[in-house]
């Protein structure tokens, strides 16, 4: 399994693309996401997917 087990979708933040992963669920289907450099934003579930198995993660969707 992928330590970030999802990917953003949605074109906010300049994040589209890039892999995450849930620390919390809120109310009316919000969450709040961890990106692989730290950084946090508050969203809603429906701009995440999961990430597939055996997909590459790229360094560019993916910062170490």
């Amino acid at each position: 399994m992928t330590a970030l087990p999802y990917v953003y979708r949605w074109n906010r933040q300049g994040r589209k693309g890039q892999h995450c992963e849930v620390i919390a669920r809120g109310t009316m289907n919000s969450c709040c996401v961890r990106f692989g450099d730290g950084y946090t934003m508050v969203t809603s579930r429906n701009a995440l997917a999961k990430v597939k198995e055996g997909t590459n993660v790229s360094p560019a969707t993916h910062p170490a």
